[in-house]
């Protein structure tokens, strides 16, 4: 099925008489009626439900969901998309390991990577999107486990080059993550670049409409853990799991062995699974993703456009505008588009780019992207306020950068308020 398809049928089967609208199942616990099944569940727990901290049937379908929509074999959703970024590389990574990461991706996740995984022992080892071959190969230790990028980076609204990222991973036996948020499988299916796990802050134009906070995690299924260098690297996944009834995850699940021991012991152990109303209200915003990411993508090229043509506008990045230094590569992945999301700098650097924000009326200053209403802020002295001005660099933000999110309004409204908001920039 196409994408319009599986957004609104994927996940949910209502068998003969039963509710045609995927059900909340409001319930943290399931009963049965012997303790012999409760054991056989817990030693194959793909086959039931047991408790809410590891699945939810309403929670599951979404995961059905947005696996199919990312060609994978298995998704688990989280509370936010920093647990699942958190999560993919827990599940590869332990004390005394290392990552490599692009350095153009979220703030929040640099934040992550280099402070928090720090303190567990697990170093981060960032390198330029723009890295060549030679480069990305010298990054690597012997203790690397994993290569993690960012398809569209928020904000700078660079284009990782999948490919590239993901052979230099396989290169040296490890999976490639990325994180797929602004694309969102509509516009970008990384599996098909030879990534290796997706992620999602689903709170964004997966859910749209700024109801609740989630991420989720796929797993394409297609990295090998079981050839010897994989076996080496990563034993959790074809030695009995100690901490699990002697799993062997590659043996159980075969290709789905990484999302089943990512839910079976981070899930476990730290809980940070969805609600079912939650997962509700994720799968209404799921079943028109393939409508709105159009219209998101030709409200914002209207707008780089006619930024790109204002005198009080020093540079503008959208990926889906030509002659944007991130075009070609948004043609080879992104379908030529770039998102809903546009970073462009203001002339005169922080106080010009405050006078322009609170100059809107239509669009909304808060700490958010990728409504179904425009929004905008100042990544420099909002989101990205903890990163060094060296790490700012890195990340591509300039501090007069404004990063704009087109809603679905009217494009003339949307660039009214635009045109007055620049009109009082002074």
């Amino acid at each position: 099925m196409k994408d319009e398809t599986l957004c609104l049928h994927a996940g949910y089967e209502p068998e003969n008489g039963s509710p045609g609208v995927m059900p909340i199942v409001q319930s943290t616990t399931y009963r049965f009626d012997s303790t012999e099944r409760i054991g056989d569940i817990f030693d194959h727990p793909t086959e039931a439900y047991i408790y809410s901290r590891f699945a939810n049937p309403t929670v599951d379908a979404v995961e059905k969901k947005i696996a199919a929509l990312e060609g994978g074999v298995g998704a688990m959703c989280t509370s936010s998309g920093q647990a699942a970024n958190l999560f993919a590389v827990l599940n590869l990574c332990s004390a005394g390991d290392s990552l490599i990461c692009s350095s153009a991706i979220y703030g929040g996740t640099i934040n992550l990577f280099a402070v928090t995984l720090k303190r567990f022992g697990i170093e981060c080892i960032f390198v330029s999107p723009e890295a060549t071959d030679e480069e990305l190969d010298a990054a690597f230790k012997e203790n690397t486990k994993c290569v993690f990028g960012e398809t569209i980076a928020n904000p700078a609204l660079v284009v990782c080059d999948i490919e590239k990222f993901a052979n230099a991973a396989h290169r040296h036996g490890v999976p490639f993550l990325i994180d797929n948020t602004f694309a969102t499988p509509v516009l970008c299916k990384p599996f098909e670049f030879g990534a290796d796990i997706v992620t999602h802050s689903t709170t964004k134009y997966m859910d749209g409409h700024a109801v609740q906070g989630g991420g989720v995690i796929v797993d394409s299924g297609n990295f090998d853990w079981t050839t010897p260098e994989a076996m080496q690297k990563f034993p959790e996944f074809t030695e009995p799991d100690a901490s699990y009834h002697g799993t062997v995850y590659t043996e159980e699940f075969g290709r789905s062995a990484y999302i089943v021991k990512c839910r079976m012991q981070l899930m476990r152990d730290f809980g940070a699974y969805p609600s079912a109303h939650s997962a509700f209200l994720l799968n209404l915003g799921l079943e028109t993703l393939a409508v709105r990411m159009p219209r998101y993508c030709a409200n914002a090229l209207a707008v780089a456009k006619f930024l790109s043509s204002s005198d009080k506008v020093e540079s503008v990045s959208y990926p889906g505008l030509e002659g944007d230094r991130e075009h070609a590569l948004a043609e080879k992945y992104l379908k030529g588009h770039g998102s809903g999301v546009i970073s462009f700098v203001i002339k005169g650097g922080k106080e010009k780019a405050v006078q322009f924000m609170d100059a809107l009326h239509l669009a909304c200053n808060e700490v958010h992207v990728a409504d179904i209403r425009s929004c905008v802020l100042h990544p420099a002295s909002e989101t990205h306020r903890q990163l060094t001005d060296e790490q700012l660099v890195a990340a591509g933000i300039n501090p007069g950068m404004i990063r704009f999110s087109c809603g679905l309004e009217n494009i003339d409204d949307i660039l009214d308020d635009i045109k007055r908001a620049l009109a009082k920039v002074k």
